[in-house]
Parts: C-alpha cells; structure tokens; sequence
C-alpha cells in the first residue's frame, strides 16, 4: 500500500454505510446492531437520520449477534456492524447457533479486517475470520474488492432471504470494477486481465494488488489471468478449474489465513478437480508490529511479491 493509494483510493467503508441509508430510506425493515462502533463504521449518518433504528449495545459482541437474531426473527433485516476480528472471534457460537444454524435473515458485515489495525497487533487484525466461517455450514462469504462491489454487495445481501457475511476494507482501494454494471455477481468470479501463462486469484484489499502484478509480469512477457474472487463461498468452481486447466499455475493472494481463506478453498477444490501447482500469499502467523504499509511488505502482500511468486512458480513448472 502506497501513500499515494491512501490518499487517492475509495473507502469501501463511506459505500456500504451510504448504500444502507439508502436502502433503508425506502425499506422501514432494515436496522443496525453495532457494539460501539459508529464511528469506525461510518454509521454517524444513519444514526442521525435513523435514531430510532439503531442499537448501540456497547462492547458485548455476543449480545450484538443475539439481539440481531431477536430483531431478524420479528421481521427485521439486521445490518450487525462491528470490526470484524470481535464480531467473528468473540461471537462465533452466536453466529454459528443463532444465525446460520437458525437461517436467521442476518447480514454480519465485518469491518476494517485483514491487518488494518496496524500496529494495534494480532488481537486486532483479522486474519481468521473467512477460515472460522468458511467451517459454516451455507454461509455465504463476500469480500468485496472496491467501493462500487461493495455497494452492490450490500443492496444484495438486503434482498437475499438469509444470513450472509460482508467483509468490508478499511484501507482506501483504487476502483477495479471501472463503472461495470452489475459490479457485483454473488458466485461468480470477476476476469480482469487475461493470460495463459499463470492465474492470479485475489479478493478485496488484494485485487489492485494482483492487477499491479499483472502489469509487472506483463512488461517482463508473462501473461497472467487475474480474477476477482469477490464470494469466497459459494465459490466459483468453473472459473477456477477452467483457469487452472488453461495456465501453468496458480497464485492466491488473500488479506487473510490461507489455511482455511481464500488459498485453502482454491485448493481444496483444484485438488480433486484439477490439480496444480499453487502459490498461496496471505498472513500466516501472528504479525509482527508495524504499519499496515509495513506488514504488507512483510508478508509480500505487495505487486513485486506477486510478480515474485508467479515467476517462482513459472520456474518449475
């Protein structure tokens, strides 16, 4: 992460909480639960525009995820809103039992995750929540790469009958959908750059990554297919056996455990369907301390570690 993206990026945060004033502008339905977090989750908005319809229930993340399922169950949609390693570590079983076990209509968005906290150290980044909700049974699992797939994602998870798990970046990212319309598909994986020598996987924080990566491996002549993998679960199985099928290799590139993340679900799926050799980039031990900028570098997170990787991997294939 560059300083030039900080100041010049998108705050997928400003979308989602813009989308849901929107939407509950025209839906009296939708409400949202957050445990002290209004203003991490630009939430200042809608709590002046809708007072009424949201709880503030303080640090107490299993209550958060309890009174969501109470609002959901008396005909409420609840948008639960709070940093994502608590809302996902502190709440699993209230997750697991009272959301996706009871199909209750909850949409649980997790913010400022993968290690967006910086130097507040590994009790605040989140790098195991898509891992711990992966293990569920039928969640779906959105991580969207900019502020245009957020906002569509968010208008998405408000329609669907059902809970679903919103992974919404706190570091500012360029634009990738480039004013595509849908911006988001549910499911489906999103080609950016076309290429037969090597394919390049990635979602949210880590897509202009990829695409930065591409451009490097471009000028050296290697061609890289890089694709959106903006739903972790239901994840799409055609475009990556197909990717994998017509290229010399895979890399994953995930702000997140690969153990379980987005490496781990492309894995276990090439493993029977079509296997490969792989490169899986993502954090994989508790970070040391520093800036965001700095553990991007330290974990290669970075187009050059991409590049690294994939001509890694080219070498001995």
């Amino acid at each position: 992460m560059s300083a030039s993206r900080e100041k010049e990026g998108q705050d997928c945060r400003i979308a989602f909480a813009e989308t849901l004033m929107e939407l509950a502008g025209a839906d009296e339905r939708i409400v949202v639960v957050c445990n002290d977090s209004v203003g991490s989750s630009n939430l200042g908005g809608f709590r002046v525009a809708f007072p009424e319809r949201l709880v503030n229930v303080g640090i107490a993340e299993q209550n958060m995820v309890g009174v969501a399922a109470g609002l959901a169950n008396a005909g409420f949609i609840p948008f639960v809103s709070a940093a994502s390693p608590f809302l996902t570590g502190r709440a699993l079983e209230q997750i697991k039992a009272d959301i996706v076990y009871s199909g209750a209509n909850v949409k649980l968005c997790g913010q400022s995750p993968g290690v967006s906290y910086g130097e507040l150290g590994p009790t605040h980044h989140s790098i195991e929540d898509i891992a711990w909700l992966r293990a569920l049974d039928d969640l779906p699992i959105v991580v969207p790469a900019d502020a245009e797939q957020t906002a569509d994602a968010v208008r998405w998870a408000a329609a669907l009958e059902g809970p679903v798990f919103l992974r919404i970046g706190r570091s500012k990212v360029s634009s990738v959908s480039q004013g595509r319309i849908p911006a988001f598909r549910p499911g489906l994986a999103e080609q950016l750059a076309s290429g037969d020598d090597i394919t390049i996987l990635a979602n949210g924080t880590m897509v202009e990554v990829a695409l930065a990566a591409a451009r490097d491996l471009e000028a050296a002549g290697v061609m890289a297919r890089v694709l959106n993998i903006s739903t972790v679960h239901p994840i799409d199985r055609e475009a990556i056996v197909m990717a994998a099928r017509q290229t010399r290799g895979v890399v994953t590139v995930e702000e997140s455990v690969p153990r379980g993340g987005l490496g781990g679900a492309v894995a276990e799926l090439l493993a029977v369907e079509q296997p490969t050799r792989m490169r899986m980039l993502g954090i994989d031990e508790f970070a040391p301390t520093g800036s965001v900028d700095f553990l991007l570098d330290h974990f290669r997170l970075t187009a050059c570690g991409v590049a690294d990787a994939a001509r890694e991997l080219l070498s001995v294939t």
